[in-house]
């Protein structure tokens, strides 16, 4: 979760995308509320690491295709995937490959998902992954509207302005 600087954006954005979906999908949660959805992640690389903000257009279908989508990968990649609700958070504690390295994760996530939700997380990695073998790193999303006119849900688009469609990756289409 921490070497968001180092990986290509788009890899990073779709990875953060599918975690939170994947994250939220296996909980009882209420679903995010259609429309354009700002997230803004950083990692614990301060300054030399500025956030990376997004832009994601939703629906209701788009939501759960992203929920089933991030719970197959999890289900694929996580010997461990244990979650559960406290009073005002969700906490999920996860051991998941990430190519030869295996990722240790707590991470606490807090918010109503109508208007605004935070995930924050500490991640160890063994052996190190791109150098590092731990990191911490914050997620947060907030509703900001409508989806822009011609935005089609799962769409995302990029810091530098390029627009991507989550649902349209291989991923999103079982390959």
């Amino acid at each position: 979760m921490t070497t968001f600087a180092r990986l290509p954006r788009i890899a990073a954005v779709a990875a953060t995308c599918l975690l939170l979906a994947g994250a939220a999908g296996a909980m009882d949660y209420p679903a995010r509320k259609p429309g354009l959805w700002e997230m803004t992640i950083q990692g614990d690389g301060g300054a030399r690491t500025p956030a990376m903000s997004t832009q994601q257009c939703i629906d209701a279908a788009t939501d759960k295709a992203m929920r089933e989508m991030g719970g197959g990968m999890e289900r694929q990649n996580c010997a461990k995937q244990d979650m559960r609700n406290e009073p005002g958070r969700m906490v999920i504690d996860s051991v998941c490959k990430i190519g030869t390295t295996t990722s240790t994760t707590h991470a606490v996530v807090t918010g109503d998902f109508g208007s605004a939700y935070r995930m924050e997380t500490r991640s160890t990695y063994s052996p190190p992954m791109m150098g590092r073998s731990e990191g911490t790193a914050v997620i947060e999303a907030r509703w900001v509207g409508p989806c822009k006119p011609g935005q089609k849900p799962g769409e995302v688009v990029l810091p530098n302005g390029m627009k991507m469609n989550l649902l349209e990756m291989p991923a999103a289409r079982g390959k």
